[in-house]
């Protein structure tokens, strides 16, 4: 599986010409699940009396959802959330139903820009060491007891000590409370990432007098039942089968949400969860990476599509290096590799031209991305002149050197491109070993414990370089054990250097050219060979009005959108 769970598991590969069943993807984060409305009023009508199921969702709530005056929104999923508080576990799967339980002190919409939301103004101090977040008046948990500032420090501190991505509040030094609805942050130095981090369910407002009662907040049991601070309230989770969220009357936004239920609905493969769009069973559905599911959403009569979508996610892919391995610690090796690979086909055969290359570690939907690096376009003259300067000289056979391969298991794409390369390395004298994990434990404990040559990963960018690109490249973040560090053991001082700085500054601009050295050093020196940006999209039913963009995607509030 991938790092966040982005697409549907179950689909084949266009690459795949055995035409083998793909394998399940293993999931190690979340997710969701869902049900609509025209087909919704067909069922009903067949079973008004019935107090049986539909679908494993119970017959009182279709009957309800048939009846409300805002209507009901039906989401359709293959993910599988472990539990629904994302303070402590990260994700989409997780972060998805989180945006609607529970509030975030900002928010954000598709111009990379913060908006009020349970915060009503903030304020950063001149020397960037502090936000000061002024709070809503209005604004009550689930249970009715008033959100504080009490409840933004605990918040904010139990991220800061519990939650995966350890950069993304690491300079918090604690929240002080001038009155109940004033928090200030304080920093050990300024941090450009916080405010971001502040606009989606990275940073849920969860209540102490809840969470806070001395027991491990990781293994919590209000986990799977938590009382809320956002637009929608629990009412059911059954795993496996649906998340049945209800409108919350005392939500702090006025008019909203519009909406009277979302259902979350989990399908166990791609294909089942397509054919439900098409036949209206489901009102939308997201992370469409596959080109045949792609095809077939297009041809829903009024469907909206939105592409592309959650642009900050930025999930890329990639051909890892373990560069303290003696076959690939010369760059030559590693650059000649990426030469070698022939990315256009990738896009147009792997991928049916639906995603674009990736050029570097800054994804191209961020501000920060620059594509002014080097582009390794497929030139096999020059990967055989850089394998023979490193002195990977041909044997008698015309091989130079074995190189075993590893990837994601449960991954169509990345299974494709793991054989894909096999012929194609053969043609600058490389012998690729496809070397198969069982499950997703083995292959993380292979990479994590650095052993392993090269693999096919794929680690995302979160927002800010802050959250999820330093982490890949800085020294001090070679931690063996650990999935998703720096497990290429790449290290450059340059770096390292250019990451201190930009992580304490807040000139954009200056974070931009900062940023655009770090990505012209990293591309050259090679520690993974750059190959795709996964490119979302997101579907809707005609039916679905006041569709809200965002660059976090499904991981924002449905505070406004609404059913015709």
């Amino acid at each position: 599986m991938n790092e966040g769970g982005f697409g549907h598991a179950g689909h084949k590969s266009r690459y795949d010409r055995r035409n083998r069943p793909a394998t399940k993807r293993q999931q190690n984060q979340e997710e969701s699940d869902m049900e609509s409305t025209s087909r919704r009023d067909l069922l009903l009508g067949a079973a008004a009396a019935s107090t049986a199921s539909i679908m494993g969702i119970p017959m009182e709530v279709l009957a309800a959802a048939a009846k409300a005056k805002g209507g009901t929104l039906v989401f359709g999923s293959t993910q599988k959330p472990r539990h629904l508080n994302s303070a402590v576990q990260s994700g989409i799967a997780t972060m998805m139903p989180a945006a609607q339980l529970f509030a975030f002190p900002l928010r954000m919409g598709s111009d990379w820009k913060p908006r009020p939301y349970l915060a009503e103004r903030w304020e950063t101090s001149p020397d960037g060491r502090s936000i000061t977040l002024h709070l809503r008046k209005d604004a009550v948990f689930h249970d009715g007891k008033p959100i504080t500032s009490e409840d933004v420090q605990f918040s904010v501190e139990t991220v800061r000590d519990n939650h995966p991505f350890k950069t993304m509040l690491a300079p918090v030094n604690g929240v002080t409370m001038p009155d109940k609805h004033t928090a200030v942050i304080r920093l050990a130095q300024p941090h450009p990432a916080l405010t971001l981090a502040m606009t989606t369910s990275f940073l849920p407002i969860i209540p102490k007098h809840v969470f806070g009662d001395g027991q491990n907040i990781k293994r919590h049991p209000m986990n799977a039942k938590p009382v809320g601070s956002g637009p929608f309230k629990l009412v059911e989770w059954k795993p496996g089968q649906h998340l049945i969220l209800e409108r919350f009357d005392k939500f702090f936004e006025k008019d909203a949400p519009a909406l009277d239920r979302m259902i979350l609905r989990e399908f166990k493969d791609s294909a089942s969860l397509i054919l439900a769009f098409e036949k209206g069973e489901i009102d939308f559905t997201n992370l469409l990476v596959d080109p045949r599911d792609l095809a077939r959403v297009r041809k829903v009569p009024g469907v909206q599509i939105v592409e592309p979508d959650a642009e900050a996610i930025g999930p890329l892919c990639w051909l890892a290096f373990n560069t303290k391995n003696d076959k690939l610690k010369d760059k030559r090796v590693r650059q000649a590799i990426s030469y070698a690979i022939d990315r256009k086909f990738i896009a147009d055969k792997i991928h049916g031209g639906i995603h674009g290359s990736a050029t570097g570690p800054i994804a191209n939907g961020s501000p920060f991305h620059t594509d002014k690096v080097e582009h390794y376009a497929l030139n096999l003259a020059k990967a055989n002149s850089l394998l023979d300067a490193a002195g990977m000289k041909r044997g008698a056979n015309g091989t130079r050197m074995q190189l075993t391969v590893d990837s994601i298991p449960g991954v169509p794409d990345m299974k494709a491109f793991q054989e894909y390369l096999k012929p194609q390395l053969a043609k600058v004298g490389i012998d690729v070993v496809v070397r198969v994990s069982p499950d997703f434990p083995t292959w993380a404990r292979r990479v994590a414990g650095h052993a392993f040559e090269a693999t096919v990963d794929s680690v995302w960018n979160w927002g800010d370089p802050v959250i999820g690109v330093h982490r890949t490249w800085i020294s001090s973040n070679i931690r063996k054990g650990v999935i998703w560090s720096n497990t290429q053991s790449y290290s450059n001082p340059r770096v390292d250097a250019i990451c201190a700085e930009a992580g304490t500054t807040l000139d954009t601009a200056k974070r931009k050219k900062l940023y655009a050295e770090l990505q012209r050093i990293v591309v050259d020196d090679c520690p993974v060979a750059f190959l795709w940006e996964w490119t979302g999209r997101t579907a809707y039913r005609p039916d679905v009005k006041n569709v809200q963009r965002s660059v976090w995607g499904m991981m924002m509030p449905f505070d406004k959108q609404s059913k015709a």
